[in-house]
C-alpha cells in the first residue's frame, strides 16, 4: 500500500477516533507527540551517522569490507558491528535498504540486522540487573550465534532466487 493510502486511512481514523472520544483522542495525540519528541533526536543522529558514512565510503569500500564477495570474515565484521550497535529498529531497516543499494551483501546484512535486534552489548548492564550476568551472557551469546545462522540461510535463500 502506497504512504498516501496510509495517511489517508490513519487520519481517517483519527477522525472516527475523535468524534468517538475526544478525551481520549486528545489524551492519545499528546502522548503519541511525546513519544515523536522522544525518539527524533536519536532517529536524527542515527539517519546523520549514517549518511555521514555513505558519503564518507564509497560503494567500493563497502563492496569491500561487507560485500557478498568478503565472504564470512564480512559476516563475523557485520555481526560485530550489529551487536555493539545501538539503532533502534525503525532506523536499521531503512539503513541496511541503503548498505544493500551502496554494495553490502546480503549475508553481511543479515547478520548485521540479526546482531543489532538480539545482541545487547550496550544494553547488557540493564539486562544484568533485572535478570542477571549468567541468563545475559548466555542469552547473548545464544543470540549472536543465531545471527550466523540467519546469515547463512539467508545467503542459501538469496543464491537460489
Amino acid at each position: 500500500m502506497n504512504g498516501y493510502a496510509m495517511y489517508i486511512i490513519a487520519i481517517g481514523l483519527l477522525i472516527v477516533s475523535y468524534y468517538k472520544d475526544k478525551k481520549k483522542t486528545k489524551k492519545a495525540m499528546k502522548k503519541a507527540w511525546k513519544s515523536f519528541n522522544n525518539i527524533l533526536p536519536q532517529f536524527l543522529g542515527v539517519i546523520l551517522f549514517v549518511g555521514i558514512l555513505l558519503a564518507v565510503f564509497d560503494t567500493e569500500f563497502i563492496s569491500k569490507i561487507i560485500g557478498a564477495k568478503s565472504g564470512w570474515i564480512g559476516v563475523v565484521v557485520s555481526a560485530i558491528v550489529g551487536a555493539v550497535t545501538l539503532i533502534p529498529g525503525f532506523v536499521a531497516f531503512p539503513t541496511a535498504a541503503m548498505l544493500l543499494q551502496r554494495g553490502a551483501g546480503y549475508m553481511q546484512i543479515g547478520a548485521f540486522i540479526s546482531t543489532l535486534m538480539m545482541v545487547g552489548v550496550i544494553t547488557a548492564p540493564v539486562e544484568i540487573k533485572y535478570f542477571g550476568k549468567k541468563l545475559t551472557i548466555i542469552r547473548n551469546i545464544l543470540a549472536f550465534v543465531f545471527s550466523f545462522i540467519v546469515a547463512y540461510i539467508i545467503g542459501k535463500v538469496v543464491t537460489n532466487l
